[in-house]
């Protein structure tokens, strides 16, 4: 056999490994962002959030859906988390369910280091790990609802990189402890640092990068 034939079934070996990899990621309704908005805990507020995932997930063909940030806000008109990421299952990268529902994501979800995955279908980097990017913006209590006002736990509705503090979530569901806070995937503890807790500087000091959860209402 000549070498341009013996290439033939590689060339269309690759094509459908290209195939199927491009129609998983199109059927993709989960992710964790892969990067951050560089600013800390400033996105820019729900719509700027927004904005980020919808380019993440155009970015890997994912973008003919319509994709929300799952945060909370505070305040008049405080928004839950929970009431504006649609109905789910919803469907990491890979192919792999997360949950079914919103009672299964607040539940007993398939959330772990190994399908809490990027757009890229890449594994975050959790707690043990150099650098830690286990921390995930929520603003949320483990119901997926809003906090009351009073303390800020979401940097001013995500519109501030200097003042208050944000409610974060373990990715890999691994903490210091073996507590509930710890393994929690949506509100873990508040963020803090040297410049309060919202800079970019701030969450990388406790282990984040300003990151957040995307994903598909529909």
């Amino acid at each position: 056999m000549t070498a341009a034939r013996m290439g033939v079934p590689l060339i269309a070996g690759l094509a459908l490994f290209v195939f199927a990899a491009q129609a998983q990621q199109a059927n993709l309704t989960f992710f964790v962002t892969s990067v951050g908005t560089g600013k800390g805990a400033d996105l820019g507020g729900l719509a700027g959030a927004d904005q980020h995932c919808q380019q993440l997930a155009t970015s890997v063909g994912a973008g003919a859906k319509t994709w929300h940030a799952y945060l909370s806000t505070q305040g008049n008109g405080a928004v839950n988390a929970r009431d504006r990421i649609g109905k789910g299952p919803w469907v990491n990268a890979k192919g792999v369910t997360i949950a079914k529902d919103i009672a299964d994501l607040h539940g007993a979800n398939n959330m772990t280091k190994q399908t809490v995955l990027t757009e890229k279908g890449g594994i975050n980097n959790g707690r043990g790990d150099t650098p830690n990017r286990h921390d995930i913006l929520t603003g949320s209590q483990p119901d997926g609802t809003a906090f009351a006002g009073g303390e800020d736990r979401t940097c001013k509705n995500y519109t501030s990189s200097t003042q208050g503090a944000v409610m974060l979530g373990h990715a890999d569901r691994q903490g210091l402890g073996d507590d509930d806070a710890s393994k929690s995937w949506n509100s873990s503890h508040p963020s803090r640092g040297p410049d309060g807790g919202c800079s970019q500087a701030d969450l990388r000091s406790t282990g984040g990068d300003g990151l957040f959860y995307c994903f598909a209402i529909n």
